[in-house]
């Protein structure tokens, strides 16, 4: 039985969710590209999903693991100074749902990492010739596992920056730190940490596609640097050292290796000859320049 209105057969179809193809040279249009980017969103909106359900089954273990950084502050803090008095807490009827769902979205979202940064590097670097190909596997072999790094250290350092900010904690007041409010604070910390990691690739993907050159990052290395550890301070919470320095100093490390990478390749391209992923997509190529579009 098919749907009509007006006499006319309504035809559903999923055909629009499916990714354009690139031409022959591996090029698309802006409005192909619009397309692709609906189709990368809706691939990774899917596979946060299905890993969200999968780690809601697991939610109980998990959440004990999360709030694990807060248990050693205050055990810390207690024993600095035994009349604190820190306790978490759950408010309102429906916060335990919320919490659980969150615990499981983070999760999915971690767990899932490896697709996700796919589906992003897909759009991100459209058109690759068959040559190229293997940055892909070399994108996804260590992206991922810098991304997990990131958070890992988020992780580790949370306790010593919870330590300092909860130890402003008077005598005779009691810290009521509600738990949803307190995830959604961890979860943005360590997804900041995983994301610092990755702009070393984010640094290569711009000089694969020809936008940035490494001779521009020799020229500001300084001021990237710079930049990095003022970065690391304002993204970590406390006020130690400690954990500015856990976040820049690997970030300035990456960005140094990526430097020399970007180097290589630049002589590569030069000896051989390359025409980098810009020129060759017509989308980027008419916004670079009009006149040839």
């Amino acid at each position: 039985m098919s749907l009509t209105v007006r006499g006319r057969p309504i035809r559903l179809s999923l055909a629009w969710l499916k990714a354009p193809k690139a031409g022959p040279d591996g090029s698309m249009s802006l409005f192909e590209h619009i397309a692709e980017l609906r189709y990368r969103l809706i691939i990774m909106a899917l596979t946060i999903i299905v890993g969200t359900v999968v780690a809601w089954f697991f939610r109980s273990y998990l959440t004990e693991v999360i709030f694990r950084p807060y248990e050693i502050a205050a055990e810390a803090i207690r024993a600095r100074n035994p009349g604190a008095s820190l306790q978490m807490v759950n408010q309102g009827v429906a916060s335990p749902f919320t919490l659980a769902l969150k615990v499981s979205a983070l999760a999915g979202i971690l767990a899932t990492s490896p697709v996700l940064l796919y589906q992003l590097w897909s759009f991100v670097v459209p058109g690759l010739l068959a040559k190229e190909k293997k940055w892909t596997l070399i994108f996804l072999g260590s992206a991922t596992p810098l991304f997990l790094a990131g958070v890992a250290v988020g992780y580790y350092v949370m306790p010593k920056g919870l330590v300092v900010l909860l130890g402003f904690t008077e005598n005779g007041i009691t810290n009521l730190q509600d738990v949803n409010q307190f995830l959604s604070f961890l979860m943005r910390f360590m997804l900041v940490f995983g994301v610092a990691f990755l702009i070393p690739e984010v640094v290569l993907i711009l000089n694969i596609m020809g936008i940035l050159k490494a001779k521009y990052l020799s020229k500001y290395r300084s001021l990237i640097v710079f930049g990095t550890f003022v970065f690391g301070a304002v993204a970590t919470p406390s006020t130690d050292p400690f954990s500015m320095l856990a976040l820049a100093l690997p970030m300035t490390v990456l960005f140094i290796v990526a430097e020399v990478i970007a180097h290589i390749l630049d002589r590569r391209k030069a000896r051989r000859g390359t025409v980098d992923a810009v020129s060759r997509d017509r989308a980027l190529r008419g916004l670079s320049d009009p006149e040839d579009a």
